[in-house]
């Protein structure tokens, strides 16, 4: 092949094929010409760049050795050494270039520059005098200067002068005008004494005396002009003091007599127009006198207030109008006195006298707490007027303290309701308080807020409240705060709750009542109340009664202590427990200062309840009953029951005696009842919960819901334990009643031996006798077709999953009686297959005929007894074809009681 290869390339004119190779190149480089960036990139050559001055690692700041080395990598280092020394003679050949290029120039400079020494010392002659010129007539524009700053200064100070005498001499016209405004002798001592017994002329002989209707609106008129030019008269004083004048020291005399004056003279006119109010509410003051009254007494009101004697003002209200109507209205035997009526403005509607707070029985049904007997308005109280709203009364029928409490209230409404709102109003328009108007009073605890601010008129709180309460407390408080009695401590208690309330609704703006609230009577009047020891009275009386029912741990229902037609409860000690719980949150005896003391005594019960339960029933161990399980494992048992033949009589075994049945219905019963009394009092605590309990509870620092939410899993938790006691009784329950059940089926084993004795061959038509005693303890425990069952009230709860247990449990025991049945036919036919029979062939044929018929009259018993246990499995509410057991025992009862290859 090779020597015919060279013949053609030797006889070719292209021995090489050298324009076949060209022709490939070509067509190759026309192909790749689309790749051409990257390979031309990965073929080139790097370019030789020579060092000069445009190099950017020559021209750099800091010049960089290893930035530069890796730009000429491709340079070996004696080659690179050459070429930066060839670098270094091009530099020193340009450096010298460049000095012959600028040495003309250096040279011309130096001779230019000749004799221009002489020509600037010339120039530096004038030059001193020139500066010595300039210097005079600065000094002397700055001492021009001086003597205009200060000539203007002298006149500043003297306008500045002219201004205080200005201001001095308006406070000596002030003062003057004011001592002729208020008729005060001008006698130059600084002693009040003397001015007050020459002033006595013009003033009122006493301050509860009134004056005459006339001259008092223009003594109130007169004062309040006086008040705003001693206002001013201040004003200038304080300013004057600023510039620490003597002559504000020097009147310093008279301006605290006009200040004695004024004030002495307003007092006497504010009293005298409060006296001739209370003749108004006697009735002996006409109403057009009562306005202006009301006019005089709001100038009086803005005289207190724009010179910030709200404590003057508070003070003779006191001591004029309050303490004389305390005096004669609280006194230690005041709730055994019969009290004087109060005139109110207008008749009281009925509907104010109605009781509102419930008397029922702490049983079911019960009346909704009410934490008040004072009717509360749906609007903003503070939005209406006062003078034309009622008072919210309580109710008084049988009871003294609240008549006393509706004869204060009365007279707060009467006598103070318009001169509150007036002065809430004369605050409200100075500015001196900061009234929350905008609250509205619907929420009972508003929280203990500090006051907004120390100015301001106060008469709820420093006239009104601060009398009543020390009053309350120092004449009536051995009967009002006394525990001994625990109805008489809570009815004082509501009353005097409901008291407060009423009064904080005559009250002007919330305001008012925070400061109330926040006032050092309020603080001691509320310590006063002994609720802890109400508290431990409550508590003895209820666990002294529930522990003497408790110490019977009896639950059959047939005990002595069984009280019959019940609603919710069965046994006595679970009624007596809710009723323990419901008394402590019932109108008689709940108090909201002490709801966290309730709430524990609440959870508390419950344990008790729980711990009597688990005492009193018998342990699970030691139960007679079985469980479910222990019954389909007993391996033994069926051992034993294979080697039965037959029963000798139909009937109950041995294992259900009498002694055993009375046992097991005993159990039975105290199970019944026990988780009878459980759902109950799960139930009913809930349902005291929803209704009352939440309801109750006072508001906490955390939000309402996450607080309520806390509370409930706690009663949850509690309520659970008991839940988990039931699930065990009704586990116990289940086990009796699957024995029972199961006992009862032990008559299937004679099966066999009975149709086998028989000598009538028919096929059975009729399901067997004890087919519909097999459930019958179910449904005599449940009520089913007779009355008065132990779980008759737990039927609808627990029928369906407890007769489904019991149903997979005779399932099972059917299943293992069949099996041992079959193994017992077996065992016999092997025993008769191996015996020869003597009789003839005629006699043989007879007999295995017989058998086959005894077999399928047996199997045709069988499945009628399955069916009728069926029937009565599902009159019990069991799904029976979703029982993987009694799929199973429907098939072993249709398939052949002995296999066909024996």
């Amino acid at each position: 092949m090779s020597s015919r290869v060279s013949q053609n390339a030797t006889k070719s004119p292209d021995p090489y094929e050298l324009e076949r190779l060209a022709e490939e190149l070509v067509a190759r480089e026309l192909a790749g010409s689309n790749y051409a960036p990257r390979t031309t990139a990965s073929t080139e050559l790097p370019i030789y760049v020579p060092l000069s001055h445009d190099n950017p690692h020559l021209t750099a700041e800091v010049f960089n050795v290893e930035e530069f080395l890796l730009s000429r990598s491709h340079t070996s280092l004696q080659d690179l050494r050459s070429e930066l020394r060839d670098y270094l003679t091009s530099l020193k050949e340009e450096l010298v270039l460049l000095i012959n290029d600028d040495y003309e120039a250096f040279i011309s400079l130096s001779t230019d520059l000749r004799g221009e020494g002489s020509r600037l010392e010339k120039l530096k002659l004038p030059l001193d005098d020139l500066r010595k010129r300039i210097s005079e007539s600065r000094a002397g524009l700055q001492a021009t200067q001086d003597s205009i700053q200060e000539t203007l200064d002298a006149r500043t100070k003297l306008r500045e002068e002219k201004a205080l005498l200005h201001l001095l001499l308006k406070i000596s016209e002030s003062v003057t005008r004011l001592e002729n405004l208020l008729l005060i002798s001008q006698v130059p001592t600084s002693s009040l004494e003397s001015h007050n017994n020459n002033y006595q002329f013009y003033l009122p002989t006493s301050a509860g005396q009134p004056i005459d209707a006339k001259s008092q609106g223009k003594r109130a008129k007169h004062l309040s002009r006086v008040t705003a030019e001693y206002t001013q008269l201040l004003y200038h004083i304080e300013k004057a003091k600023e510039e620490h004048c003597a002559f504000v020291d020097e009147i310093r005399w008279r301006v605290d007599r006009i200040q004695s004056t004024l004030t002495s003279d307003l007092d006497h006119v504010f009293s005298a127009i409060l006296s001739s109010l209370a003749d108004i509410k006697a009735g002996k003051v006409l109403d057009q006198e009562r306005a202006e009254l009301y006019v005089d007494l709001t100038e009086c009101l803005r005289i207190y207030d724009s010179l910030h004697l709200w404590k003057v003002a508070e003070e003779i209200m006191r001591r004029d109008v309050m303490q004389a109507f305390i005096k004669k209205t609280i006194f230690p035997d005041a709730l055994d006195a019969s009290l004087s009526p109060v005139l109110p403005h207008t008749p009281l509607p009925t509907a104010l006298s109605t009781r509102t707070e419930s008397h029922g029985s702490a049983l079911l049904p019960r009346t909704p707490y009410t934490p008040f007997t004072a009717f509360a308005t749906k609007q903003n109280p503070f939005e209406a007027s006062h003078v034309s709203g009622p008072v919210h009364l309580l109710d008084e029928s049988n009871d003294a303290l609240a008549k006393l409490y509706n004869q204060i209230l009365r007279f707060i409404e009467r006598d103070f309701g318009r001169i509150m709102e007036i002065a809430e109003r004369v605050s409200l328009k100075t500015g001196s308080t900061n009234s929350q108007s905008t609250l509205a009073l619907g929420n009972y605890d508003l929280g203990d807020a500090q006051q907004a601010s120390s100015g301001g008129f106060e008469i709820m709180t420093n006239v009104v409240w601060a009398e009543i309460g020390r009053a309350i407390m120092d004449e009536l408080g051995n009967v009002v705060f006394a525990p001994g009695n625990p109805n008489e401590f809570r009815k004082h208690h509501s009353t005097t709750q409901a008291f407060i309330r009423s009064l904080e609704f005559l009250a002007p703006s919330t305001h008012s009542v925070q400061n109330m609230r926040s006032h050092p009577v309020f603080t001691a009047f509320q310590r006063r109340w002994q609720l802890p020891v109400y508290f431990q009275l409550r508590w003895k009386e209820v666990i002294t009664k529930l522990e003497e029912t408790l110490s019977s741990r009896i639950l059959d229902p047939e005990a002595s202590n069984f009280t019959p037609g019940r609603d919710v409860f069965v046994t006595a000690q679970a009624a007596d427990v809710f009723t323990a719980i419901a008394s402590c949150w019932s109108a008689e005896g709940y108090i909201p200062d002490l709801a966290h003391r309730f709430w524990k005594f609440t959870l508390q019960l419950l344990s008790r309840y729980r711990e009597w339960l688990e005492s009193s029933l018998p342990p699970a161990g030691g139960s007679p009953a079985k469980s479910a399980a222990n019954i389909t494992n007993e391996k033994a048992c069926t051992s034993s029951i294979a080697n039965i033949p037959r029963a000798s009589t139909p009937g109950l075994t041995q294992e259900a005696t009498t002694e055993s049945t009375a046992a097991d219905e005993i159990l039975l019963r105290q199970f019944a009842t026990a988780l009878v009394d459980i759902r109950a009092m799960t139930s009913q605590v809930l349902q005291l919960w929803r209704e009352e309990i939440s309801k109750m509870l006072p508001d906490t620092s955390i939000e309402d819901d996450t607080a309520e939410e806390v509370l409930e899993v706690a009663l949850r938790t509690q309520l659970e334990q008991l839940s988990v006691l039931s699930t065990s009784l009704c586990s116990q329950a289940t086990a009796i009643l699957s024995r029972r059940c199961c006992d009862a089926l032990s008559p299937v084993r004679s099966i066999p031996s009975q149709f086998r004795a028989m000598s009538n061959k028919r096929l059975p038509s009729e399901p067997s006798y004890f087919i519909p005693t097999i459930l019958r303890p179910v449904r005599i425990f449940f009520g089913i077709g007779a009355v008065g069952g132990p779980g008759e009230r737990l039927k609808e709860e627990l029928l369906k999953d407890v007769s489904t247990d019991v149903v997979e449990c005779v399932c099972q025991r059917y299943i293992q009686y069949l099996t041992a049945m079959k193994k017992t036919e077996e065992s016999l036919r092997r025993l008769k297959k191996g015996k020869k029979s003597t009789l003839s062939i005629f006699g043989s044929a007879t007999a295995a005929k017989d058998d086959g018929k005894d077999e399928e009259r047996i199997r045709a018993q069988m499945i009628l007894d399955v069916k009728a246990f069926k029937t009565e499995g599902e009159a019990l509410g069991v799904d029976m074809q979703s029982l993987d057991s009694f799929i199973v025992l429907d098939q072993m009862v249709r398939a052949e009681l002995v296999d066909g290859d024996l």
